[in-house]
């Protein structure tokens, strides 16, 4: 009996397989039909490493965000209010502390579940601070000193506990006075400054605030390792990375906001113009991103593309080194600034597609936007009085630039060298390859392109970030100010609206007029172009937004 029932079971489990070869979608699982999202860009990293902390660049800014999630997010393609994220609600304790309320379920990547111990984490000693104390009441700024140029290496096995210098150097740069992070409960926790900052929820929503982790940071082998497949709890994960080439990223499903639309989206770096346009043209790629207005035609010839985008919240820049041997007199600094004809650069480079700003502010600052601030005028007359006053004699003065970082940057290098000249500057040209030639100490550092974004509706997130004591700039023993650096103290620990407000000002007084540190050119503007069939808004950031709420992919 027992073996007829043997033999029965045996037919009936050989006619299931000869039905399944016949018909392999009885035990298949259900293929991803999602298509895969192409994107031709001109860089994808500066540092080389997938890191918020260490990749503070317009560039990484654009995918990073697909990759990291924060307690608050902007909205970056809406009115760039804060919204929830992986907190679900907040609420202010007092003028140090915030308090967070976790959405429960949120998973990671690696399928483990967000809580406030990972918060905890990410903003601790071990991943941000190392050793370094948070900046107490009355205390003067000091400026962190860090090597910004290179790449970090941290390789050292079992190193995971302490961050390298570069990522703590940009931790206090952007938390300069956060003490502690107290967990309530799971899902509860609280940010606790050490000084009064009415800017903590802003800080909270910026590229660098991102929460991680904690058991994939601690088991990584070092933070080089970490930075090249970061665990965070964005709409996608790290696939694949090949420096300098490309970047895969793949679906994370399970992400809080909604399973993404698309199975993956693939970076390429692709640093010409021409070869990026002919690219999306031919069926290559299906976005590309950085197009001068000049190629708007070629690209709108076709109707199945179409050009998107406009000004974004960042300025482009001219910095100076104020060690330079003729850049150390402020007046051939001023007399650069007037010498620069920005409206005529917009006009030629941009066909008035941006527009010359108000300095270094931007409008949703709100009530501390400068009304009436302006950049300095043109006029070559006033610079050619100062340069004689100053007692310039044609001395060279070293220009070093990219070719391949910002849109229209070489043809705005060069229309500016020619306005130098004619006002007598001696203004020469050197190229250079990465940021890292661009930074190096050495007699040919003198000016210099650069940006600068606001990640938050206020201007300690752009002025004092880049430029105060703990800025890029003073950190790159570029240029530093006494007064600016207390005023910069100033400008991130006083509650009184009044105060910061004319604070402010007499900052943007010092920085742009007595003794500049830049100068703004016109505010940036970012257009791609792309298959008309995906249905996409770009941001008002540099943030290419490719999640399931903005990204509708054509129907197969």
């Amino acid at each position: 009996m027992q073996l007829l029932h043997s033999k029965r079971w045996f037919m009936k489990l050989t006619a299931l397989t000869l039905c399944a070869l016949a018909h392999p979608s009885v035990f298949a699982q259900p293929s991803d039909t999602r298509p895969v999202v192409r994107v031709a860009v001109q860089q994808l990293l500066t540092s080389g490493a997938l890191d918020p902390l260490r990749e503070q660049s317009n560039v990484g800014t654009r995918m990073l965000p697909m990759i990291y999630a924060g307690l608050i997010q902007l909205d970056t393609v809406g009115d760039l209010s804060p919204r929830p994220s992986l907190a679900e609600s907040w609420k202010r304790i007092d003028a140090k502390t915030v308090e967070f309320k976790l959405r429960p379920g949120v998973k990671f990547h690696n399928g483990d579940e967000v809580t406030a111990e990972d918060v905890a984490f990410s903003f601790g000693s071990e991943r941000m601070f190392g050793a370094s104390a948070p900046r107490q009441a009355n205390q003067d700024s000091k400026t962190i000193a860090v090597d910004i140029g290179r790449k970090t290496t941290n390789s050292t096995p079992g190193s995971m506990d302490v961050p390298p210098p570069e990522i703590t150097a940009i931790a206090r740069n952007l938390w300069p006075s956060l003490q502690s992070v107290e967990i309530v409960d799971r899902y509860t926790v609280r940010l606790i400054n050490a000084v009064p900052d009415l800017t903590l929820e802003g800080r909270i929503a910026r590229l660098g605030s991102e929460i991680v982790s904690k058991k994939a940071y601690m088991a990584s082998k070092d933070w080089a390792s970490w930075a090249q497949a970061p665990v965070s709890a964005g709409p996608f994960k790290v696939k694949e990375m090949k420096m300098d080439q490309y970047l895969v990223l793949s679906a994370h499903d399970d992400y809080f906001g909604g399973k993404p639309l698309v199975k993956e989206i693939r970076y390429m770096v692709v640093p010409e113009v021409s070869s990026r346009i002919n690219g999306l043209l031919s069926g290559q790629y299906d976005f590309i991103t950085d197009i001068p207005p000049d190629q708007f035609k070629t690209i709108q010839g076709n109707a199945k593309f179409e050009v998107v985008g406009g000004t974004v919240l960042n300025h482009r820049l001219i910095t100076f080194d104020k060690n330079h041997p003729v850049l150390a007199n402020p007046k051939i600094r001023q007399a650069m600034t007037h010498a620069i004809d920005r409206d005529a650069i917009v006009a030629a480079i941009w066909g008035g597609h941006t527009r010359v700003p108000a300095g270094l502010q931007f409008e949703f600052y709100g009530d501390m936007f400068v009304k009436g601030w302006t950049v300095p005028k043109y006029d070559v007359a006033l610079a050619k009085k100062l340069l004689a006053e100053a007692g310039y004699k044609g001395e060279v003065i070293h220009f070093r630039g990219l070719n391949n970082y910002y849109t229209n940057q070489t043809q705005t290098d060069q229309i500016m060298l020619e306005m130098w000249r004619s006002a007598g500057l001696n203004v020469q040209m050197s190229m250079k390859e990465n940021w890292a030639q661009i930074f190096e100490k050495g007699p040919t550092r003198g000016v210099r392109g650069w940006s600068n974004s606001a990640p938050f509706s206020d201007p300690v997130s752009s002025l004092v970030n880049q430029h105060g004591p703990n800025g890029q700039q003073q950190q790159t023993g570029e240029w530093t100010n006494v007064e600016f650096n207390k005023l910069s103290d100033t400008l991130a620990t006083s509650v009184d609206p009044v105060e910061r407000q004319q604070t402010f000002k007499r900052m943007l007084e010092i920085a742009e007029r007595e003794d500049p540190a830049y100068t703004v050119l016109h505010q940036s503007a970012v257009f791609y172009a792309k298959r008309k069939d995906f249905a996409w808004k770009p941001s008002k950031t540099f943030v290419m937004d490719f999640r399931g709420t903005n990204l509708t992919p054509p129907k197969q």
